[in-house]
């Protein structure tokens, strides 16, 4: 069914305008394994052989800011899916919250599979951020079945002072749910000044983060980098080297820790958080990797040209 969207509290959900609406993918709605309703997108292609993206968004974001990613993978023969986690976008529950601690990847795991019944093989799961400690738990826990992994500024350390950390730890034991704005935008989201302005206008970004909603990112990324040695699949690593949002260093680390030839490290100096939304010079060589490393794992021998091509590149 075609997803409600109506004008709301922060709490409820947001409507778009109309122009920018009838440019985004088809939406439905999805229940969560506790029955929160998600907002699921969908961007087909007509190529004979299913092949598949799934993507899983950033903190206070929507898989809706991914249209044009969506599309240019369509472009190149991929079918492609996402939806709003939980408290994001257009899908149900209190806004940068969570019930559960694991609620992210509990609701990402049936998402994914229900995407790749409709494909010929296993898809790619590609994250933002926040979405790419989800996508790496799915991975490295092996919960769902994957091509390939794709992780884009991954939080696997985030630059905070120990008194935040303590300060956002005393919050998930207090008031988990109390809700605080957060800095992440601004002034180094991107250096394309069209993409922050559309985040600062946009109805559906939500620029809060709530005390048990930063301790699973914190803890996440902590246990992606504990798990780094028993990854088994090809891993494009994609990290903006300018990147104060999360530290680019997590990243090297990950890469570091992982068995040898799974890991393709692409480091982009200068480079800002939101790689896939930067400035065209500094956006190009981003897309041009994934469209390479795409291919190579697309190869009916997808094992031998990734494994000869992964490295780490500073």
């Amino acid at each position: 069914m075609q997803f409600p969207v109506k004008s709301g509290t922060m709490r409820g959900r947001y409507r778009l305008p109309r122009e920018q609406e009838r440019e985004l993918s088809p939406i439905s709605t999805a229940a969560a394994p506790d029955g929160t309703r998600l907002a699921t997108y969908r961007w087909d292609t007509d190529a004979v052989e299913r092949r598949g993206v799934y993507i899983l968004h950033g903190l206070s974001e929507y898989a809706g800011r991914y249209d044009r990613l969506a599309r240019w993978l369509n472009a190149r023969g991929w079918q492609v899916a996402a939806h709003d986690h939980r408290g994001h976008g257009r899908s149900d529950g209190p806004r940068a919250s969570l019930r559960q601690a694991d609620d992210l990847v509990a609701d990402a795991v049936p998402r994914i599979e229900a995407f790749a019944r409709g494909l010929d093989r296993a898809p790619v799961l590609l994250g933002h951020s926040m979405g790419a400690a989800v996508a790496a738990l799915v991975a490295l826990r092996r919960l769902a079945a994957l091509e390939g992994l794709v992780l884009c500024s991954p939080p696997f350390k985030v630059g905070v002072s120990r008194w935040v950390r303590a300060t956002l730890n005393l919050m998930a034991d207090m008031a988990p749910d109390l809700r605080l704005r957060h800095r992440m935008a601004t002034p180094k989201l991107s250096h394309d000044k069209a993409a922050v302005a559309a985040y600062h206008a946009d109805p559906l970004v939500n620029r809060a983060l709530t005390g048990r909603l930063a301790r699973f990112i914190d803890l996440g990324g902590r246990e992606a980098l504990e798990r780094a040695p028993t990854l088994d699949l090809p891993t494009l690593l994609l990290v903006a080297g300018d990147d104060v949002i999360v530290d680019p260093a997590g990243s090297r680390e990950f890469a570091d820790r992982a068995p040898a030839g799974l890991v393709d490290m692409r480091w982009y100096d200068g480079a800002w958080h939101e790689l896939f939304n930067e400035s065209p010079e500094l956006a190009a060589p981003v897309y041009a990797d994934l469209e390479n490393w795409l291919a190579a794992i697309d190869a009916p021998a997808a094992n031998g040209p990734i494994a000869a091509a992964a490295g780490h590149t500073s």
